[in-house]
């Protein structure tokens, strides 16, 4: 039987300190006048008395973690932060019911950006900061997840990604260690993406929304028309640099702060990772300009900020990609699997695993060809070990098998083609927008049944926390012993 007291004790913690996230948007609708500040008040308070009930029943009678409880933390902690930070959308004036606001809730801190909500232009200030808030708690989460506790837990390969010796029996000291560090970066390029918002036209409010879910690599926006709002160029090149800022590792940031100032350029995953982007963004301008959708300048401005919103999981939209014709879509649909690099706010399957797989194809040609000799596949100049290599295969089966599943369910409840195969994808993907007049850039999730919220509300955790953290739940033996 697995002890629940580590567990509660931590989301105990993490819910108390949603709780003091949740004073922020009362205190910007407190500001603009808006009522639903007591909304704010009411649900913090609810929040902060589960948390603090937590942390006290279950404070004593421990003295660590163990794998199994880990897995279960991290999806716990994902899954109440979604739940008690839906508590204020189901609330407040806005009429959405108990699974708009959880899909809400759940689409935001998982940096997904779907939404249900429409008329963003005319919402109360404090909900829309609170979405943003909710992507950037959840961006510098699953930053510090996915360094601190799924290398630990060989989740999908991710135990390439040791902090140097960042070792199963020092996790919280490291963990700790490595939070601080990220935390301060994560602040720092949150205000001087802000600063650049404004600079660029942006008003206060927008510029530090914007900046909020553009490092996040979350997506909401404070308008129904996302980035199309604005006309200004400049703004949305500064948003397709502010989410490849967000989509590099940010132990690479750390590294070259801390004076390795060429590290992250000897990192092979940021080649590769700018490398596909540079060429998506190519294949995409020459075609919308060839096929005569947009003019050169506007094809180049709207062909950057798209593809690299869809690539690294963003959501931002500055023009609707859906009518860009049929190559357009299916170029954008394979982007939505591709993601950033691992240790970044991006999702996806993420570009080291592309890296090993590509490896080991190379290796096993070469073994076709000389099938006496001896070739070990390498990432960053590194030996990739078997049981790595084993990792990523597996990751990629399921990965594939459960957008699979996800798109078939979504078409059992009557979901056309297009909308059940694209918002599957951008489900697990974390992307936001999928294709089409339905949840395409111009729609939005709000006219889909409650079970399909459901189902893709599963679909964003399971991409978020890399699948096998939240599949392994539902193994028998993990409940055993």
């Amino acid at each position: 039987m697995i002890d629940l007291r580590p567990v509660l004790f931590v989301i105990g913690i993490l819910l108390s300190v949603l709780a003091a996230a949740m004073l922020v948007p009362a205190g910007v609708d407190l500001v603009y006048g808006n009522p639903d500040w007591q909304v704010f008040l009411a649900s913090a308070a609810v929040t902060v008395f589960v948390g603090v009930s937590l942390v006290l029943t279950s404070r004593t009678g421990w003295e660590g973690f163990n794998i199994r409880q880990a897995f279960l933390m991290t999806t716990l902690a994902w899954v109440s932060i979604a739940l008690f930070g839906a508590l204020p959308l189901a609330f407040s004036g806005l009429g959405l019911g108990l699974t708009d606001a959880v899909f809400e809730a759940m689409s935001g801190v998982t940096t997904t950006g779907s939404t249900v909500m429409s008329g963003l232009a005319e919402a109360p200030p404090g909900i829309l900061i609170w979405r943003a808030g909710l992507q950037w708690l959840g961006g510098v989460g699953i930053i510090v997840v996915a360094l601190a506790v799924l290398p630990v837990l060989r989740v999908g390969g991710m135990q390439m990604f040791r902090v140097e010796a960042f070792d199963a029996d020092k996790v919280l000291p490291r963990a700790a260690q490595l939070a601080a560090g990220i935390a301060a970066i994560y602040v720092g390029l949150t205000l001087v993406i802000a600063l650049a918002y404004g600079a660029f036209g942006m008003s206060g409010f927008d510029a530090i929304a914007h900046a909020m879910t553009s490092i996040a690599t979350g997506g909401y926006g404070n308008y129904d028309s996302s980035f199309g709002h604005w006309s200004e160029p400049g703004i949305q090149y500064a948003g397709s640099l502010a989410m490849i800022a967000g989509s590099l590792p940010f132990v690479q940031y750390l590294r070259a702060v801390r004076g390795d100032v060429l590290s992250p350029l000897r990192d092979r995953q940021i080649q590769w990772f700018f490398g596909i982007l540079a060429a998506a963004i190519v294949v995409a301008v020459v075609y919308i300009w060839e096929a005569g959708v947009l003019p050169g300048g506007e094809a180049l401005r709207h062909g950057v900020f798209n593809v690299t919103s869809v690539m690294t999981g963003t959501g931002y939209a500055s023009a609707n990609f859906s009518a860009w014709g049929s190559f357009a879509m299916v170029q954008v649909l394979i982007l939505m699997f591709v993601g950033g690099c691992a240790g970044s706010t991006t999702c996806g399957i993420k570009i080291f695993r592309f890296q090993i797989v590509y490896a080991e194809a190379q290796v096993q040609m070469r073994r076709l060809m000389h099938p006496n000799g001896v070739f070990i596949p390498y990432y960053n100049r590194r030996p990739i070990p078997d049981r790595v290599a084993q990792a990523v295969m597996g990751f990629f089966f399921v990965y594939m098998l459960s957008f699979a599943v996800l798109a078939m369910l979504l078409g059992l409840l009557g979901l056309d083609l297009i909308t059940a195969i694209s918002g599957a994808a951008t489900a697990i993907s974390n992307v936001g927008p999928g294709l089409g007049p339905t949840i395409g850039p111009d729609g939005n999730f709000a006219s889909l049944p409650d079970a399909a919220k459901w189902v893709l509300c599963f679909g964003m955790l399971l991409g978020r926390l890399e699948l096998f953290t939240v599949l392994i739940l539902f193994a028998p033996s993990f409940w055993r012993g």
